[in-house]
């Protein structure tokens, strides 16, 4: 009997928010199986299974936050049992360890194809019990104390001890949890009658109208009216987002300069693109425009392709640029990245902001697929905004906010004309970049956005 514990992603981050299972207990599994999916301060991630077996019990509830190391499932592999010893302890028939049980292996960091597990735990352990055959389900996090001399797989996992107890997490849905709130409700005075004591919205129902009259209907929002205030947990990829700004915005000496830019050049360019059979099936934007823009004016001026570096005292140039496009999701704002971007055509450039687009949204983004940028742009014209000051991700110089695309009177040829106008507001790091430097570079986007046949020369 072998427990997989939530392993370090890579990230090192210290917990995981389970977002769903893939498998229920007693589901066979084979090895990299995914068996669940959990949402880092990044992204959602795809937790395939180290090894093959049946699945005994699940330690976590989705939605809930599970601690790096913590264990997040039991599986049955039948590798190593000894015969009549329990699962994985060795313990004899009154249930106490066997002589071996002291002389424990080496602490294994078991491999994944998302990162390493934690270290065993070397220290006492309790062991923990599940029902005889025909029993209830193991529950979800629960401790049934030491074990008991039943048969040799009581030594596996937890069942439910009761609804649910006072000192342990109640067991619900977070929608459930949401309800519980703005009733008013305290879980841990609510029996659940779901399946392994699952708290339902009845159960927190049945209990707010046990409630005092008064108590009840306080707590409880009129018909059709919205509650005074809802509390939505910060967490996953809202608490990294908000962490990582914080320390951007008091860390690196923001400088932000606007440029408005007269864009009719390049969208008829775009027009002409679309209709162009050659790029048939290819979805070339301003966005793609506007990145390769950027990495063409950051070969002209380095110093915004680069970053920081406190512990060494040095600024640290990129050769290349690894091109971050901010992406809003239903899980908060994600900033994947496109390495290699100057290496990029238009058309190359066009597919991956698209490409990263979907993949973002569907909340399918990797924690490498987020990591290693150098610079970044944030669309907010697709919002109808024309400026804003971007904040600086973490390690990056610069950032390109770029607008709305509007028409507007505008000097042309000696002229007033109608014509297609943009804001770009860039961002930087006013230690490693100057003035001069970020108003050439700002410049140089501008140009090329003006002039399209400008690039030709660079």
């Amino acid at each position: 009997m072998r427990a997989f514990a939530l392993p370090d992603l890579g990230e090192g981050l210290t917990e995981s928010e389970l977002v769903a299972w893939r498998v229920s207990v007693g589901d066979r599994i084979e090895l990299n199986q995914i068996v669940a999916d959990v949402e880092t301060a990044k992204a959602v991630v795809e937790l395939p299974s180290p090894f093959a077996g049946v699945i005994t019990a699940l330690h976590a509830e989705p939605g809930q936050t599970v601690e790096v190391g913590a264990p997040l499932f039991s599986c049955e592999t039948g590798e190593g049992a000894p015969a009549g010893g329990a699962g994985d302890g060795g313990a004899d028939a009154s249930g106490s360890a066997g002589p071996e049980a002291d002389a424990q292996p080496e602490p294994k960091r078991e491999p994944t194809l998302v990162g390493y597990g934690a270290a065993a735990d070397r220290g006492p352990r309790r062991r923990r019990r599940v029902p005889p055959p025909g029993g209830a389900t193991p529950a979800a996090g629960s401790d049934g104390g030491e074990a008991s001399a039943a048969s040799p797989a009581t030594a596996v996992a937890s069942p439910a001890s009761g609804p649910s107890r006072r000192g342990d997490r109640p067991r619900s849905t977070p929608p459930v949890r949401r309800l519980a709130r703005e009733l008013g409700v305290d879980l841990d005075a609510v029996d659940g009658t779901g399946e392994r004591g699952l708290i339902t919205r009845d159960d927190v129902e049945r209990t707010a109208n046990a409630l005092q009259p008064s108590a009840a209907a306080a707590a409880r929002p009129a018909a059709g009216e919205r509650p005074a205030e809802t509390r939505i947990p910060i967490r996953g990829v809202r608490k990294h987002t908000a962490a990582a700004m914080v320390r951007s915005a008091f860390t690196a000496p923001h400088v932000t300069e606007f440029l408005t830019v007269d864009v009719t050049a390049t969208m008829e360019l775009l027009r002409g693109l679309r209709e162009d059979r050659a790029f048939a099936g290819h979805r070339i934007t301003p966005l793609a425009v506007v990145a390769k823009a950027v990495c063409l004016a950051a070969a002209r001026t380095p110093e915004v392709n680069a970053r920081w570096d406190e512990e060494a005292q040095e600024i640290v140039q990129f050769a290349g640029v690894n091109l971050g496009i901010a992406a809003a999701t239903d899980r908060g704002l994600v900033v994947p990245v496109i390495p290699g971007a100057e290496r990029m055509t238009l058309v190359e450039l066009a597919d991956a902001i698209a490409a990263l687009a979907e993949t973002a949204r569907a909340g399918r983004t990797s924690p490498a697929e987020l990591s290693g940028g150098t610079m970044s742009i944030t669309n907010i014209g697709v919002f109808g905004i024309d400026a804003g000051t971007p904040i600086l991700n973490p390690g990056e110089a610069a950032i390109l906010a770029t607008g709305q695309v509007r028409r507007l009177p505008w000097e042309h040829r000696g002229e007033i004309a109608l014509r297609e106008v943009m804001t770009l507001s860039l961002s930087f790091d006013h230690r490693l970049v100057d003035g001069e430097q970020g108003s050439r570079f700002l410049g140089d986007v501008g140009r090329l956005l003006r002039e399209p046949g400008f690039a030709l020369t660079m």
